[in-house]
């Protein structure tokens, strides 16, 4: 398994498209392909790749030079509660922070939180809801790692 940093409209970048849409989107009924993506030739994106395969993958958003914000992690379902996700996150993290980045921001799935606290990131601010479903915002410092 090998963490990539994955170029904007690349083969690698599509296969993290239909990951992101398989895991995040279809369940709730929607479809990223309907949703307008030029922005995302902006963004970093990283994934995990196993075998020529993306199995993780997620994206970073500048918000300033030292501060990003996290969307849109996801993990194929046969990789899920590996260490996959864990091992994209860290380094992730460790990428930004080799860029500068401070500090992460994240809006967590309900059902994610504990995987984020795990990792060291906070629940800041109340319950909120995001595509029909409950999200909290979480934050993280790379400075004292």
């Amino acid at each position: 398994m090998q963490f990539e940093r994955i170029a904007f409209q690349s083969e690698w970048y599509d296969q993290a498209c239909e990951l992101r849409n398989e895991i995040l989107r279809k369940p709730l009924g929607l479809d990223l392909f309907t949703e307008d993506l030029a922005a995302e030739s902006g963004y970093w994106h990283f994934g995990m790749i196993i075998e020529h395969r993306v199995v993780a993958c997620a994206l970073a958003i500048p918000v300033s030079p030292k501060k990003a914000k996290l969307r849109q992690m996801a993990v194929a379902l046969e990789y899920q509660r590996q260490g996959v996700g864990r091992q994209l996150l860290q380094n992730m993290e460790l990428d930004l922070k080799q860029q500068g980045v401070e500090s992460l921001e994240l809006e967590a799935r309900s059902t994610a939180v504990g995987f984020y606290e795990k990792l060291g990131y906070a629940a800041v601010g109340e319950e909120f809801l995001a595509v029909s479903i409950p999200h909290l915002r979480m934050v993280k410092s790379l400075v004292q790692e």
